[in-house]
């Protein structure tokens, strides 16, 4: 099962988490967007209920939780960092705003001072706000102003939200100081190991299976039987790299597939949270190959081999150079990252959704290949032609697929190409997808 997490904050910190939260297929987010210290209350005291771990978009949230509520469940904050410092400093350069002077809030001069030299800037003027570190959105408005009417400062840099709207209504200038999505993502590894669930699950025996795509086409390249043993020893060689980086076992039933086995909790850290697999850019660079994989989680080893080898079987209709997870409730993971870079990397397709699309009438083929396709391109909508040669079908076959998909709500009309010449072609949206992916 997924592990619940409760998000809370500002409209635009929780949307920025939702999109990073995407890479984190492990978690199902609970959100709540709140804009007073009463609904941070009521919300974390109604998702400390759900959820097994609490993020808060501030440390001034984070504070009033662990203040005034008793939660049981552990509770984190997304922290402001030289990060999104830098961004800020960025955009006050670019529009000249530095040259009369900066006030910052949130953060500590050693930070502020350290960010300047790095960009050049050491010689412009800055004034911290040196009062408690949690503190109301209107004593940092009045900082921010008394510098600004006294001529020290001609930006002011804030990391509270509040107090940036309320810099604006006052025509003071300023920049909000937003956490950088790698800020975001520390914040979820340190949630997600601090989860009563992810911790049962760090000793879960997983299968995986490797199968090298079209190893007939290359052994048909090699000129003698001797250059094919070498190649198989070398790919061989490669793959129990990898597997002994994972702490893995490593076993060959045959041919050009292997299997292995190594726990979730090392494949989860060595894969970045399930985001990539490096196996396959190393095989990509040295031989000129590329593979399918495909890695199965059960409650037992029965099951996680079963998953796995769907799995494999989602990586080969996908077309090859993919690796997708399958889940003990049956649910998808991928395609993950493999030689060639993944634009989306996709959150967890459950299996409610799989099922609604066989019934729908797409085969788990076209299904591997759509997703896959989306991954790849952050695609969702298609013209015939295009879906044809996607699915690698006649564009009459295309027709008869979408009219019977657009039936089953799978898909819809979202609008029409005009060409130059001839009668304008429909464009179709594959909105099961986008559903789940927004």
């Amino acid at each position: 099962m997924q592990i619940k997490i409760g998000v809370i904050g500002t409209r635009k910190i929780v949307e920025q988490t939702l999109r990073v939260l995407k890479s984190f297929p492990t978690f199902a987010p609970l959100t709540r967007i709140v804009d007073n210290e009463k609904n941070v209350l009521q919300a974390a005291e109604q998702l400390g209920e759900e959820a097994e771990v609490l993020l808060l978009s501030g440390p001034l949230l984070h504070r009033i939780v662990k203040q005034k509520l008793p939660i049981s469940v552990p509770v984190h904050h997304i922290p402001l960092t030289g990060a999104g410092l830098y961004k800020a400093l960025f955009r006050a350069h670019r529009t000249g705003s530095l040259e009369g002077g900066v006030s910052v809030d949130t953060l500590t001069k050693a930070m502020v001072t350290r960010t300047l030299k790095d960009l050049g800037l050491e010689h412009t003027r800055v004034v911290v706000y040196d009062g408690p570190v949690h503190t109301s959105a209107d004593r940092l408005v009045a900082f921010h102003r008394l510098h600004a009417e006294a001529g020290n400062s001609s930006v002011a840099l804030t990391g509270d939200e509040q107090a940036a709207n309320l810099l604006f209504e006052l025509n003071i200038a300023n920049e909000w100081l937003v956490p950088s999505d790698q800020d975001i993502i520390v914040t979820l590894e340190r949630a997600l190991l601090s989860t009563e669930s992810r911790r049962g699950k760090e000793s879960q025996i997983v299968v995986g299976m490797i199968n090298v795509d079209d190893f007939g086409k290359l052994a048909m390249r090699r000129s003698n039987e001797h250059e094919v043993q070498k190649l198989k020893l070398d790919i061989h060689r490669m793959v129990l790299g990898y597997v002994e980086s994972l702490d893995g076992y490593l076993t060959s039933p045959g041919g050009d597939e292997y299997l292995f086995f190594t726990t979730r909790g090392i494949l989860e850290r060595e894969t970045g949270g399930y985001k990539t697999i490096p196996l396959a850019k190393e095989a990509n660079k040295s031989y000129g190959i590329s593979l399918s994989v495909g890695i199965g989680f059960g409650a037992s080893a029965n099951e996680a081999g079963t998953n796995a080898r769907n799995a494999l079987r989602k990586a080969k209709e996908a077309g090859g150079n993919a690796c997708y997870i399958v889940r003990e409730d049956s649910s998808l993971i991928g395609p993950l990252e493999m030689a060639d870079p993944v634009q989306s990397i996709l959150s967890p397709t459950d299996a409610a959704m799989i099922k609604r699309a066989e019934e729908a009438g797409m085969t788990s083929a076209y299904l591997s290949k759509l997703l896959h396709h989306m991954a790849r391109f952050n695609k969702y909508e298609y013209m015939v032609h295009d879906l044809a040669s996607m699915l690698n079908i006649t564009v009459r076959s295309a027709h008869r697929l979408l009219l019977m998909w657009t039936d089953g709500g799978l898909v819809e009309i979202s609008g029409m190409d005009k060409a130059p010449k001839g009668r304008p072609r429909q464009i179709y949206r594959f909105t099961f997808l986008m559903d789940k992916s927004l």
